[in-house]
């Protein structure tokens, strides 16, 4: 089909088809992209031989990068959740802050905590934190539940090597590590914003007491032999601290082959600190070769499905490439008013509103918009990835299993979690196309 009008409304329609499966069917989501990419395929025209060379292509370019980078990254974090360093990380920083700053001791610690692992993880790690403090304080659990939910949930979204924004840096062609930059400096007012400035306004508001669950609880002190909070940091900050390292030597030279384009690849980074990770939250706290092997498998289960659906969008992605429509409405968006940074947050911000996960949205958003936005010029991809997650994060209801772990952990109703947990999203989601937009506009 020759690029023009009828393909774009083809893909429009392959879009709505799409989210006929996911939302109307309930088909998993790597289902629903793999059939959506051979049925726009044959819809705009390719042969048989091409569609299936453009999915395969598609499929493995997406996967060969993130896959390292998310299995890696989630070792780490399960290593970390098991020794309970997460735990003492946290009670460390009560220290420091002082009780006055409890809640922003509390969101430094989930910000930490949240870069290497998944938000739900995190959140059950840091909720007994939020339990204990305010059974001693009498305060409303929102006052302590939501800066830590708010941390872990902007990271989540935000920041690589969590799977939506690492994959979404893939499509787009984005620098991993100035991803991992901009994504750490713009989530920190997101979650201030969230966390502190919404969070302790609504805790005012409404009072939510201890959860009877929390009465159940072992308490995180049971685990034996955590961690010190020097080993926790430096697991932390290793993998950031060599990329960094990595693009600062070589800033005048950024195709520079040397020993520090090595150990700042995120594959390496990231490697050497699961060798760290293996040794001081496994061996070094006593677990044999057994146990240590079967915590990295543990890790490893859980990113399956995330990992097709993946490499379902990176196909659907290339569809949309070869098919000739996305260099078409590229040169369609290019010629208009539109920000492409608004089309990549609206469209995310749609996807996360209709079928609920944000990291299906993200990713699906992704292999929407990368081959309608890499065509024009002069766009920064680590900025057009970022505005993407931002859109992803919006508006956490009750499509969402986010939105029912707060309701549940927390012990609220679900006006309470939609005017606590949900309002606090959308305010994140704002806050961070805002400074998007911004930064964008002055560089």
């Amino acid at each position: 089909m020759t690029p023009g009008t009828p393909l774009l409304l083809v893909t429009l329609a392959a879009v709505a088809f799409l989210l006929f499966l996911i939302l109307y069917l309930r088909l998993q989501a790597f289902l629903a992209l793999l059939i959506t990419s051979f049925a726009l395929g044959l819809a705009a025209g390719m042969s048989p031989a091409k569609l299936l060379r453009s999915i395969q292509f598609g499929f493995g370019d997406a996967l060969g990068f993130i896959a390292v980078v998310v299995a890696l990254g989630s070792i780490i974090g399960r290593f970390l959740e098991h020794s309970g360093g997460g735990r003492r990380l946290a009670d460390w920083l009560l220290q420091k802050y002082g009780p006055r700053n409890t809640p922003w001791a509390l969101l430094t610690s989930s910000f930490l905590v949240g870069l290497p692992i998944f938000f739900e993880v995190g959140f059950i790690i840091l909720v007994p934190l939020a339990w204990s403090l305010a059974r001693e304080s009498k305060r409303s659990l929102l006052y302590y539940g939501l800066p830590i939910a708010c941390a872990l949930t902007v990271c989540h979204a935000m920041v690589p090597p969590h799977p939506a924004p690492a994959a979404a840096a893939q499509l787009f062609h984005a620098d991993l590590g100035k991803t991992i930059l901009y994504g750490i400096l713009i989530s920190i007012p997101m979650a201030i914003a969230g966390g502190i400035g919404y969070g302790l306004w609504i805790a005012n508001r409404i009072y939510v007491p201890v959860p009877e669950m929390a009465d159940k609880h072992v308490p995180a002190e049971s685990i034996a032999n955590p961690p010190g909070v020097p080993q926790v940091l430096l697991t932390l900050l290793l993998p950031v601290g060599l990329i960094f390292l990595s693009t600062f030597v070589n800033l005048s030279d950024p195709k520079a082959d040397n020993l520090f384009t090595l150990i700042g690849h995120p594959f390496i980074a990231l490697l050497l600190t699961t060798l760290l990770t293996l040794l001081t939250f496994g061996w070094m706290r006593g677990l044999n070769k057994s146990q240590i092997s079967t915590l990295a498998n543990e890790a490893l289960v859980p990113i399956g499905s995330v990992l097709v659906i993946m490499g379902a969008g990176g196909a659907f992605k290339q569809v949309i490439v070869d098919s000739g429509v996305g260099p078409y409405a590229g040169q369609l968006l290019a010629s208009s008013s539109i920000s492409p940074l608004l089309v990549a947050y609206f469209i995310a911000t749609a996807l996360r509103i209709a079928q609920g996960s944000a990291t299906v949205a993200i990713i699906t958003a992704a292999g929407i918009v990368a081959p309608l936005v890499n065509e024009i010029p002069n766009q920064s991809p680590e900025l057009l990835v970022l505005a993407l997650c931002a859109g992803g994060t919006i508006l956490s209801h009750v499509n969402d299993a986010g939105f029912w772990i707060v309701n549940q952990y927390l012990g609220m109703t679900v006006p309470q979690t939609l005017r606590s947990w949900t309002v606090m999203k959308v305010i994140t989601s704002l806050v961070g196309i805002s400074i998007i937009l911004t930064v964008n506009a002055l560089r």
